[in-house]
């Protein structure tokens, strides 16, 4: 199928002289022309430009992304990207918006952990999950951003029992959908939020962000890691 100027630029919410520019960039360059001369998008353009607008968000120039889109993905992403073009652009957009799994980052902890079972576990799930498991899944963790935003605007601690409720809440969405998250690997989670700003993006988009706040969910998870020391939280108990 393919799609015009104006209507990527509708359903991505950038302009159609960003589109030009992009193309002169060589980033994003229509996949055919109109009889008339007009550009047209294929179905997988507007894969490349999510991911073109997520690098964008994160402060990248345009030519360490041209250099990012050119490197080698990993099988397993590949497989989550071919479930991902089952959807149409608009659908796309909709349901995952800034977030989106086919990033650098993923490849960087598929090439790091590609022996681990949990990283493998979570690329074939992820792989699996329809539209509708995604449409859930991310709007559970659009609500859990509401919160966890709210908790640090309201000044909660990072170790009360509120934060760390939330950070109870985020591990059991990741044993939910992806694979089986003990504390400690939820430890190691959060320390990549801190560490590199594109793990925190996949979980709290930068338009969404705050100054400290990857630095307070990372002390939450600890926190309530801690609290799993003790025994089992009511959460896990009824999980």
């Amino acid at each position: 199928m393919s799609y015009s100027v104006g209507q990527v630029s509708a359903f991505a919410g950038v302009t159609v002289r960003t589109l030009h520019h992009y193309d002169k960039a060589g980033l994003l360059s229509p996949s055919d022309r109109s009889d008339a001369g007009y550009r047209l998008y294929g179905d997988a353009d507007p894969v490349r430009l999510q991911q073109i607008l997520f690098y964008r968000e994160l402060g990248f120039s345009l030519d360490e992304i041209a250099s990012m889109l050119k490197a080698p993905f990993p099988t397993a992403l590949d497989h989550l990207r071919a479930r991902q073009r089952q959807l149409t652009p608009q659908e796309r957009f909709e349901v995952f918006g800034e977030i989106t799994f086919d990033l650098s980052y993923a490849t960087e902890a598929e090439l790091k952990w590609a022996r681990s079972d949990g990283q493998r576990e979570a690329m074939a799930r992820a792989a699996a999950h329809t539209m509708e498991d995604w449409r859930q899944l991310m709007g559970e963790a659009a609500a859990w951003r509401a919160e966890l935003r709210a908790a640090f605007d309201e000044g909660e601690p990072s170790d009360g029992e509120r934060a760390m409720d939330l950070a109870e809440e985020h591990r059991l969405h990741v044993s939910r959908w992806f694979t089986s998250c003990p504390p400690d690997m939820h430890r190691r989670i959060a320390d990549d939020f801190v560490a590199d700003p594109r793990a925190f993006a996949l979980v709290v988009p930068p338009s969404q962000q705050r100054p400290g706040l990857a630095a307070y969910t990372c002390r939450a998870v600890h926190a309530n890691a801690a609290r799993h020391t003790t025994g089992r939280t009511d959460s896990e108990e009824h999980r």
